[in-house]
């Protein structure tokens, strides 16, 4: 099968660039950005296609995102020397390999003059992409963890132990309450049933008070010369 070049446009701002792999219906895709060279590789309605470009000058590749849409592949990368602020005079470090490669995206162009007026890039078709570096973007965990559950949420939303309101606990007849547990406990305790691991809670003297009765009962101790 042969290989096709995938088509590329772009905008530009100060700070970022904003690329589109024009192809829809992308599978297998690979996609590795380094902070100077961008390589791609995935099939598109049965034909297969790639990218291997070298920018103007390097780019941020840790803080840069992407998407795979529906009808395009898009991304944002990062210009690596913000502290320039200037837009670069073209994508490519071959200007002739540009002209065959590349083409502005109209839709996302402003000139530099303008770019204070029209602001940054609409990036909402990046929600939820991943960063080039693996990471979703802005997680600050593990990927596809989506935040840990709540207790509330642990606790089935009770509010409470289950069994705590009324509602029973795991294995006991629903409605049965603390207390009559307690008491069926006591009779259980009573009857010299017992329950293992719980001790005496019947309410029984469990001897501990004796041992303070009998210090109280010892003679007093005589003094000596």
């Amino acid at each position: 099968m042969s290989i096709n070049t995938a088509p590329i446009k772009y905008a530009q701002r100060s700070d970022s660039l904003y690329l589109t792999i024009a192809l829809p219906d992308v599978k297998d895709e690979t996609i590795v950005l380094t902070d100077t060279e961008l390589k791609f590789d995935g099939k598109s309605q049965g034909k297969e296609y790639k990218v291997g470009i070298e920018f103007f000058k390097p780019v941020d590749a840790e803080g840069s995102t992407y998407k795979v849409l529906p009808r395009s592949i898009q991304m944002q990368i990062l210009k690596k020397d913000k502290e320039e602020e200037e837009f670069w005079p073209r994508l490519l470090k071959d200007k002739a390999l540009e002209k065959n490669q590349v083409k502005i995206d109209w839709d996302r162009y402003v000139d530099e003059d303008e770019e204070e007026e029209a602001g940054g890039f609409d990036t909402s078709n990046l929600e939820g992409g991943m960063g080039m570096g693996g990471m979703p973007p802005g997680m600050g965990g593990m990927p596809g963890m989506g935040g840990m559950p709540g207790m509330g949420d642990m606790m089935g939303g009770m509010g409470g132990m289950p069994g705590m309101g009324g509602g029973g606990m795991p294995g006991m007849p629903g409605g049965m309450d603390m207390e009559a547990l307690m008491k069926q406990m006591g009779d259980m305790g009573a009857m010299g049933g017992g329950m293992p691991g719980m001790g005496d809670m019947g309410g029984e003297d469990d001897g501990d008070d004796d041992d303070d009765g009998d210090l109280d009962d010892l003679p007093d101790l005589e003094e000596t010369n």
